[in-house]
C-alpha cells in the first residue's frame, strides 16, 4: 500500500536537511563573518584616518587659501563675483557626484571696504554670526538653518572671502562609504567562498569514506579499521578508533573467559550437590546420610559465596558508579571484624585492630566494603590454625591506608602477579576458595583510584596486602 504524500512532513524533512548543521555550511558561514569582519575594519580604518585628516584640517583650509589667491589679480568686482559664482557651481556638481559631501559649499565676499561683492542665495535665508576676515585664514564651526557650517575666513589686500561648507556627520561618512566599499567585497566573495566550498568538500571525502567503512562492518567485527589513512589529520581518529576496537576486544574476550570459568565453578559444586543429594535420597545408612548432608551445606555455602562474589565483580564492572557518601570508616570497619570472629575464634586466630577511635572520610561506600570484607575473608580463609590477622587503619595525608596482614604461608614470589587475577586461587594450599576476592578487591581499589600491593606479613611470616585509597578535599 503507497503512503499518501504529505506536503506538511515533507516540507518538515526539507527544513530539517536545511538546518542540520553541518562543516560545509560552518565553513563558507565562517568565511561570510570573516567578509564582514574585513568590511568593519576597512571602514574603521577609513573613518579614523577621516577623522585625523578633519583634526589637522587641511581641505578646507587649502580651498580657500587658493581662492584667495586667484583672485588676488583681479580687480573689477564684477569678475571676482563671476569668478566666485563659477568656483561654485563646479564645487557643487563635484560634491553631488561623490555622493558623499551633504549639502553645498556656499561663498561670501566683499570688497577692501567691506561693500559686498557676492553673496550665495542660501545664505540670505541663514542667520549667521559675524566673523572678521583677518589675514590669515581661520576656520570654526557654527549652526544655522539646522545644519552645523564649518567657516573659512581669510583675506588678501583687495578682497575678503568666507566659505560655508556644510560639515559631514559621521554616520553620513559611514554610510557612503559602507556603500563604496561592500560591491568591492560582494565581487571577491564568489573567488572566495567556491574555493573554500571545494576544499572543504573534497576535504571531507576521507572521513565519508571511513564512516561508510565502519557503518558496513559487522556488529561483532572488532578488527582494526584498516583505513590506512594518508592525512596527517585523519590518522590520530584511525589510530583511536583501533585502539577502541582492541580495547573492546580485550573486554569481551575477558567476559567470555569469565563466563567459562564462572561455569565451571559453578559446576562443581552443583555436582557435589547432586551427587549428596542423591545419597541423601538413597543411602539407607544414617551414617552416609549425614555426611552426605555436611557435605551438602559446604557445596551450598560455597554456591552462594561464589553467587555473592560474582555478584559483587559485575556491581563494580558497572560504569554508572554510586555517589561518594560520609561515612566512619574506622567504626564501619570494628563491625567488619566482629563478623569475621566466629569463624576466626573456631581455628583460634587472633584478630587485632589498629586504627583511631573515628575516622571520617567521603567514598565508594560499596567499593570500599568489598576491599575490607574480602581481604578480611581472604586472611581468615588463608591463615593457619592459631594464627594471627592484624588490621591497621590510617588516614595519611589525603589518602586512607588499609593493610590486612598475617603470619600464614604467604604466596610465592612467581605467584604475586597472578593472585588478583580472576577464578586463580594459586597452589600449596587446601583452602576452597573461589579465586574472586582478591580480584574484587583489585577492581574495586581501581575504581576508587586507589593502589593495592602486596608486601610482608606478620614477624617476616605470611603476606600483606596495603591499600591506598584517594580521598576527595571536602572529604
Amino acid at each position: 500500500m503507497t503512503r499518501p504524500f504529505s506536503l506538511s512532513r515533507h516540507l518538515q524533512t526539507t527544513w530539517a536537511k536545511l538546518t542540520e548543521p553541518t562543516l560545509v555550511r560552518r565553513s563558507v558561514v565562517s568565511v561570510l563573518l570573516a567578509f564582514v569582519l574585513v568590511w568593519a575594519v576597512l571602514l574603521a580604518y577609513i573613518f579614523v584616518t577621516y577623522k585625523h585628516a578633519i583634526a589637522n584640517d587641511p581641505g578646507l583650509q587649502k580651498y580657500g587659501d587658493a581662492l584667495l589667491v586667484s583672485l588676488q589679480n583681479i580687480a573689477d568686482p564684477g569678475q571676482a563675483a563671476a569668478a566666485i559664482a563659477s568656483t561654485e557651481a563646479w564645487t557643487y556638481i563635484r560634491r553631488r557626484q561623490g555622493g558623499v559631501f551633504p549639502g553645498k559649499t556656499l561663498h561670501a565676499l566683499s570688497d577692501a571696504a567691506g561693500q559686498p561683492v557676492y553673496t550665495s542665495p542660501e545664505l540670505k535665508d541663514l542667520t549667521l554670526p559675524s566673523a572678521q576676515p583677518t589675514a590669515v585664514g581661520v576656520i570654526i564651526e557654527t549652526s544655522a538653518g539646522g545644519s552645523v557650517y564649518r567657516i573659512y575666513t581669510g583675506r588678501n589686500a583687495r578682497w575678503a572671502l568666507q566659505v560655508f561648507e556644510p560639515k559631514r556627520t559621521d554616520s553620513a561618512f559611514l554610510a557612503y562609504n559602507g556603500r563604496f566599499i561592500l560591491p568591492y567585497l560582494l565581487l571577491a566573495m564568489p573567488f572566495v567562498l567556491l574555493p573554500v566550498w571545494l576544499s572543504v568538500r573534497n576535504g571531507l571525502h576521507p572521513l565519508q569514506r571511513l564512516a561508510r567503512l565502519i557503518a558496513q562492518r559487522g556488529k561483532d567485527d572488532l578488527q582494526p579499521v584498516g583505513f590506512n589513512a594518508r592525512h596527517r589529520e585523519l590518522k590520530p581518529l584511525e589510530q583511536s578508533l583501533d585502539h577502541l576496537f582492541a580495547q573492546l576486544r580485550q573486554k569481551v574476550e575477558r567476559e567470555r573467559a569469565f563466563v567459562q570459568d564462572a561455569a565451571h565453578e559453578i559446576r562443581t559444586p552443583l555436582a557435589v550437590i547432586t551427587a549428596q543429594a542423591h545419597v541423601m535420597a538413597r543411602s539407607p545408612i544414617e551414617e552416609e546420610r549425614m555426611q552426605a548432608q555436611a557435605h551438602l551445606e559446604q557445596a551450598i555455602a560455597r554456591t552462594s559465596h561464589l553467587a555473592q562474589q560474582l555478584l559483587d565483580l559485575a556491581a563494580l564492572d558497572d560504569a554508572q558508579r554510586p555517589a561518594p557518601r560520609d561515612l566512619d570508616v574506622a567504626q564501619w570497619l570494628r563491625g567488619a571484624l566482629a563478623q569475621a570472629v566466629p569463624d576466626a575464634m573456631a581455628r583460634q586466630i587472633e584478630l587485632s585492630l589498629d586504627a583511631p577511635d573515628t575516622l571520617r572520610a567521603r567514598l565508594d561506600q560499596p567499593a570500599f566494603e568489598s576491599i575490607a570484607h574480602n581481604l578480611i575473608d581472604n586472611a581468615v580463609r588463608y591463615t593457619p590454625n592459631g594464627g594471627n590477622l592484624a588490621v591497621t587503619l590510617r588516614r595519611e595525608g589525603m589518602a586512607l591506608q588499609l593493610s590486612v596482614q598475617d603470619d600464614g604461608p604467604g604466596i610465592p614470589a612467581t605467584e604475586q602477579q597472578r593472585v588478583f587475577e580472576r577464578f586463580y586461587r594459586g597452589t600449596g594450599h587446601a583452602s576452597n576458595g573461589s579465586g574472586l576476592g582478591l580480584a574484587i578487591v583489585r577492581q574495586a581499589v581501581l575504581r576508587m583510584g586507589g593502589q593495592v600491593q602486596i608486601g610482608a606479613g606478620l614477624n617476616g611470616r605470611g603476606v600483606g596486602f596495603f591499600v591506598s585509597i584517594p580521598l576527595p578535599h571536602s572529604a
